[in-house]
């Protein structure tokens, strides 16, 4: 933005970005890592909390609920009989949840925001998990932290997603039948591609699956054929999922505040093959080579894997609905902060000092 006297660019600062209430929030959704044992008691304490301390609606998954060591809790019981719960891919809560809690690693996150397809609701998340990039709350005072955002005050980022559409050839060229037996017509079969999209927070991976044979996938960038990829697949990732699949591959990490789209090849077979930034507002396209001797795989964040064949392909565009990731301190202090502790970025031992002494051998 350029300021109509002074003539000189001004960048908004990052940590501008502020977590504000229109009405106190009434309801929260807790995410908890199925199959933890560790963070049995520490989701039984925040739900006790919010539930009696704080007065909120809390919406919990079925199968979290399911787990015995929290359904054979008597006394914890009294408190499950006043959650709301719900089923992945059968129930919708989109419009019915303030805020969202995450107990557990960054694939917890990944899987609180593969909950919602349109808008997200402000997440908090707990490092209880392995890694931690993406969790940036420790739950050793997690009350006041919690009572905090409540309040609304904190810093959030603004976490960029791809829109991810897939198309199926074969849809398009004839009648097909569905589970129960009814013809869907083509028309039927256009609005079914609806169904085939896909919010990702990290990544888009194209890989050759269990063929030994290379991949051979064209790229296609506002329409336009850029390069063929020849090697073990195509990693397209968000700001946030440079520090994921793709650093591991090659790539630079970018700040979650920068608008991009990064394109890294796996084990090209090209030395001159680099990844790639581009704008966030490009769309692109990834199709099987004509001469692709095997099909390839697709998947959205680590899940929904399934295969593509000769005519299908893959759009990805920057999503309209990003995921505000609610911060400890502020964008830029908790990135690096991830840097550090997580990827141990630029840590070495240092040199020791060199006094006069030294200098004269």
């Amino acid at each position: 933005l350029i300021h109509p006297t002074s003539n000189k660019v001004h960048i908004q600062d990052p940590a501008s970005q502020r977590l504000t209430w229109n009405k106190p929030p009434k309801s929260v959704l807790v995410i908890k890592k199925i199959r933890d044992a560790s963070l049995l008691q520490p989701f039984k304490d925040l739900c006790t909390f919010l539930t009696e301390a704080k007065n909120l609606m809390v919406y919990v998954e079925k199968k979290v609920l399911d787990d015995p060591a929290i359904s054979g809790d008597e006394v914890f019981a009294a408190i499950t009989k006043k959650f709301c719960t719900f089923r992945e891919d059968l129930d919708d809560i989109s419009n019915r949840v303030d805020f969202i809690i995450c107990l557990g690693g960054d694939g917890t996150l990944l899987y609180a925001s593969s909950l919602f397809q349109e808008s997200v609701p402000p997440v908090m998340a707990f490092h209880l998990g392995s890694l931690g990039f993406l969790t940036p709350f420790k739950f050793d005072t997690y009350q006041s932290q919690v009572t905090q955002i409540i309040e609304g005050n904190a810093a959030i980022v603004l976490r960029s997603r791809l829109q991810v559409r897939v198309l199926k050839e074969n849809w398009e060229k004839k009648d097909t039948v569905d589970e129960k037996g009814i013809i869907l017509t083509n028309k039927d079969l256009e609005t079914s591609h609806k169904a085939m999209q896909h919010q990702v927070l990290n990544e888009v991976v194209v890989d050759r699956g269990p063929s030994s044979y290379l991949s051979n996938v064209d790229l296609f960038l506002d329409g336009h054929l850029i390069t063929t990829v020849q090697g073990d697949g195509l990693i397209v990732s968000t700001p946030t999922g440079s520090t994921a699949y793709a650093v591991a591959a090659g790539a630079s990490m970018i700040h979650p505040n920068v608008p991009a789209i990064m394109i890294t090849p796996i084990c090209p077979h090209s030395l001159s093959f680099r990844p790639i930034v581009v704008p966030a507002g490009v769309e692109l396209q990834i199709k099987l080579s004509p001469d692709a001797r095997n099909t390839a795989w697709v998947s959205f964040d680590g899940r929904k894997r399934q295969e593509i064949c000769h005519g299908d392909s893959i759009t990805i565009t920057t999503s309209c609905f990003p995921v505000p990731s609610i911060c400890f301190r502020d964008p830029v202090n908790d990135w690096f902060e991830s840097l550090a502790t997580c990827l141990h970025w630029n840590v070495r031992k240092k040199q020791n000092y060199l006094s006069s002494e030294d200098e004269e051998f």
